[in-house]
């Protein structure tokens, strides 16, 4: 299981640093694939746990609100959107997705409601690392930062739980993670958070708030695993796909992100970035 694990990440790692250096369109068109497919694998969990999900709406609102928030995100000097673009596409998804329930045979609102999780959690916060990235001046840094941040504290919680992991974390929602794999990974996360500071961000933000910024997004990173975790206990599905060997799915690589990319990103801007 670790071989898969390390090619796959030689092989993902590099394009996910090469597009947020790149940034601009590159970096947009990277995190809406990835939205798109941790959309459709949400899908494929909640269905193959034959739990109700509207695939077609989940895919057709889906995209919709993640255009619409990637491109509210954006900073393209050319692109000029209406003040109320937000409101509007909150309320077509709303109505959209209640009218093809009510369309739909066998009518459920448990339907609804899985579909709307889906199409509101995924593209919205997912959305958000292209605020990260358009942060004026420290955008890519910054995104370095929270990413390889994660990737430190997902790779120490990995080997401290094999090697010394004794005391499960959460048995029912996710049986192999431990206390000893999660205390690791935060300290090496905020050893790695302090590490980047002085390479990359000395100007930014000070060695402190570094400490702070590792264990925020350690633990935040780590509450956003186990909430889609959480997802598949419920429905008895391993891995969201099998698309990035050893890793599971898309929805399984990037769950960090879910609860963090939208936290980071306002701490940074109101409490950090002043």
């Amino acid at each position: 299981m670790l071989l898969p694990r390390i090619i796959t990440a030689i092989i993902g790692v590099p394009l996910i640093l090469a597009a947020i250096h790149l940034g601009g369109l590159v970096y947009m068109a990277f995190v809406a694939g990835v939205i798109l497919l941790c959309l459709y694998e949400y899908g494929l969990v909640l269905r193959a746990g034959k739990k109700p999900v509207h695939i077609l709406s989940l895919l057709i609102f889906g995209i919709l609100m993640g255009t619409v928030a990637i491109l509210g995100r954006s900073t393209l000097p050319s692109l000029e959107l209406p003040d109320n673009l937000y409101p509007f596409t909150i309320s077509i998804v709303i109505c959209g997705v209640l009218l093809i329930e009510v369309l739909t045979p066998r009518r459920s609102w448990e339907r609804a409601a899985n579909t709307f999780i889906g199409i509101f959690l995924i593209p919205w916060s997912l959305a958000h690392l292209i605020n990260i990235r358009d942060i004026a001046q420290y955008g890519e840094y910054l995104t370095l930062f929270m990413m390889v941040t994660v990737w430190i504290c997902d790779t120490g919680a990995y080997f401290s739980g094999r090697f010394f992991g004794k005391h499960k974390l959460n048995k029912e929602v996710s049986p192999k993670k431990t206390w000893e794999g999660s205390i690791g990974g935060t300290l090496l996360a905020i050893g790695g958070a302090v590490l980047m500071q002085h390479l990359f961000l000395p100007t930014f933000f000070t060695v402190m708030q570094a400490v702070w910024l590792g264990l925020l997004i350690a633990v935040i990173g780590q509450v956003s695993d186990l909430t889609e975790s959480i997802i598949k206990r419920s429905t008895g599905v391993k891995d969201s796909s099998n698309l990035l060997p050893g890793h599971g799915g898309f929805l399984d690589r990037f769950d960090s992100y879910l609860l963090l990319a939208p936290i980071f990103y306002y701490v940074v801007l109101y409490c950090i970035g002043k």
